[in-house]
């Protein structure tokens, strides 16, 4: 929360534990209790701007029906010096307080004063989180989950940053393993098919056109050259051509998606800087490891999992996750990170378990965290859409980009938590109106930028107010947008604890529909001047939040629309 807001929130708790200090001098309370109790915005504005649950909370101690406690407690409570104008005991044993008109005019102040840093909070403590997203497999195209994903990573970086934490992007490029050698072994079919050769592409070999694309682009490049070689230096050579253009074309696509990373880290440099042999050694000697049948298991279930699983095979060689394990070791302990954020489609589930098991093990629990997205289901015109309409295969980040506004694609994934499921309405996305969720925040912007610009065509221009000017902001459609405004810097934190960007975008959504009531209920010109200005300062705050944080998410902010 603002520093205004706890500074608010803590008069009132130092307010309720004096009360309770004189009510039980007054022989009202059987003691002074000490038991913690909780402040929080009621769900229904009829019930004060902060509540407590002091009296219910001290109920034990106190051996009194809380409701009684409460009254007792607003009987002696002094608000003098506090932003609260009265107190109210309520209910079964709540004390709801009602804020006064200077509170109202100090977060307005308090906004214009901030600008565009309104919002922000170092309760991240400049810790050092590495934010791990898209990923995407680099022998083909990204797809409808790195859509969502690079949508939900890149902002919710952008929400721990302004949370205080020290985030950093980056993507892992899977350039080892068995898909590497599927890619280079596809190549290699059609590169020979390119040139004649009667074979046939296995059934679990890469299908797609831009393998063909790619073994095109080697034949031109080197002709035939390359068909007496071996088949492993054939292989190697088609590799080493193709897989730095499909990471570039990546790439390209994310930064059309307006998504760039600080760090592009491939698979291969831990086995170059020995991270992997180093990862296998310290699970040998942690204690964690036996050996069975020939192969070496980790003792996966004492540390949550359903049953042990193999690191390394009996001829040797590690499984799939040794160098997930070596890349998370690497970011934590090599690199000096805090903690690892990897977002993920919800399918990875079992494997997150495995490795968080393994890391666990290695560097101890909890820095090595994971966000799962649940999938994502196209509709067009009511029905499910599975096939490009451009070159009718499944749907690619490209085809998407190719069809849909950015501003809505960034803003839409990000309209849902990432544990829920989604549908993406792609006639909705286009649609210019306030149905459009992006759209309705880009319009509320524009329309106070819009206010702005014919009251200076009218020789009018907004000024500072004083505190007394902007106190007379007191209709409920203007203290509902101050609310409003009060609360963005606890949402933001909570976006960032709980993962979830999604909380901004819903936050958009209802400060710019708070916005239209204001405006529709509350003239600005033709009020006499004080009250003129104090609501065009009011207005000044809301086109300066909406704006921001649409930015935070890399999305326009137009000034007419």
């Amino acid at each position: 929360m603002s520093f205004l807001v706890q500074q608010a929130q803590e008069q009132i708790r130092q307010a309720i534990l004096d009360a309770a200090n004189r009510a039980a001098a007054a022989g009202e309370l059987p003691g002074v209790p000490t038991a913690i109790f909780t402040l929080e915005t009621p769900a229904e504005r009829r019930n004060g701007d902060l509540s407590s649950n002091a009296a219910m909370a001290w109920a034990r101690e106190l051996r009194q029906p809380p409701r009684r406690s409460a009254e007792a407690l607003a009987r002696h409570i002094d608000l003098t010096g506090t932003y609260a104008l009265r107190c109210e005991a309520a209910g079964a044993g709540f004390l709801n307080f009602y804020y006064g008109d200077e509170y109202y005019a100090d977060i307005v102040a308090d906004v214009l004063a901030k600008g565009d840093a309104y919002g922000r909070s170092d309760i991240g403590g400049g810790e050092r989180v590495l934010v791990e997203f898209v990923s995407a497999n680099p022998t083909g195209p990204m797809h409808m989950g790195n859509a969502r994903g690079g949508a939900l990573g890149d902002c919710l970086a952008t929400v721990l940053e302004a949370a205080g934490y020290e985030a950093e992007r980056e993507f892992y490029v899977n350039d080892g393993g068995n898909q590497i050698e599927k890619f280079g072994l596809s190549l290699d079919i059609r590169y020979r098919q390119r040139f004649g050769e009667d074979i046939e592409l296995p059934e679990d070999a890469y299908h797609g056109d831009d393998i063909t694309q790619r073994a095109e682009e080697f034949a031109q490049v080197h002709g035939d050259g390359y068909m007496n070689k071996s088949e492993q230096e054939r292989r190697a050579a088609l590799v080493a051509f193709a897989l730095p253009r499909n990471v570039e074309a990546i790439r390209a696509n994310l930064e059309r998606y307006r998504i760039r990373y600080d760090t592009w880290f491939y698979e291969s440099a831990l086995y170059e800087s020995g991270e992997v042999d180093r990862v296998l050694a310290l699970l040998r000697e942690s204690g964690h490891t036996y050996e069975r049948d020939g192969a070496v298991w980790f003792r996966a279930t004492a540390f949550g999992c359903d049953k042990d699983f193999v690191v390394v095979r009996s001829n040797g060689l590690p499984t799939y996750i040794v160098p997930d394990i070596a890349y998370h070791y690497n970011k934590l302990v090599t690199r000096g990170f805090d903690r690892s954020l990897l977002v993920l489609g919800s399918d990875h589930h079992g494997h997150t378990i495995r490795l968080k098991a393994v890391l666990d093990a290695l560097i101890g629990g909890g820095r090595a965290q994971f966000v799962l997205t649940q999938l994502v289901k196209l509709v067009r015109g009511g029905e499910v859409v599975r096939m490009s309409k451009r070159t009718g295969k499944s749907i690619t980040l490209e085809d998407l980009l190719d069809e849909i506004p950015i501003d809505a694609l960034r803003f839409l994934f990000n309209m849902r938590d990432p544990a829920s499921a989604m549908d993406f309405d792609l006639d909705l996305a286009v649609e210019q109106s306030s149905q459009n969720p992006v759209y309705y925040c880009q319009y509320a912007h524009a329309r106070i930028c819009s206010i702005f610009h014919r009251f200076a065509v009218d020789g009018i221009e907004s000024r500072a107010c004083t505190r007394e000017e902007l106190c007379l902001l007191r209709a409920p459609e203007e203290r509902e947008l101050v609310r409003l405004l009060a609360g963005l810097t606890g949402e933001i934190a909570e976006a960032a604890r709980a993962y979830d960007p999604a909380r901004v975008t819903r936050y958009c959504m209802e400060l710019a529909g708070q916005f239209h009531k204001f405006y529709n209920a509350c003239h600005v010109k033709g009020e006499e001047e004080s009250l003129l200005q104090a609501r065009l300062a009011l207005c000044a705050c809301v086109r300066d939040v909406l704006g921001n944080l649409l930015r935070m998410f890399k999305i326009d902010t137009p000034e007419r629309m």
